[in-house]
């Protein structure tokens, strides 16, 4: 067994309504950045141990969608580095 880190980062699709962003952009924007579109997202850090970075990817993936995201509301991403 091989030890990986796995980060899921999970984020609103777009087209989903995301008023932590759209608060946040408006402040930025008050702040005298231009921005064209601004999203928010969740980042999970997981520690696993798998018998390749595919097998950490597939049950990192499981996780995500059983738990860490709605596949109707959300996309994620998932990134595997061995540790």
């Amino acid at each position: 067994m091989t030890a990986y880190t796995a980060t899921v980062t999970v984020r609103l699709k777009r087209g989903v309504l995301d008023p932590e962003a759209e608060t946040t952009k408006r402040s930025l924007e008050r702040l005298g950045f231009e921005l064209e579109d601004l999203r928010s997202a969740d980042r999970f850090e997981i520690d696993v141990d798998a018998e390749s970075a595919e097998d950490a990817t597939d049950r990192v993936d499981e996780m995500a969608e059983r738990l860490l995201a709605n596949p109707t509301i959300h996309d994620y991403d998932i990134t595997v580095d061995e540790r």
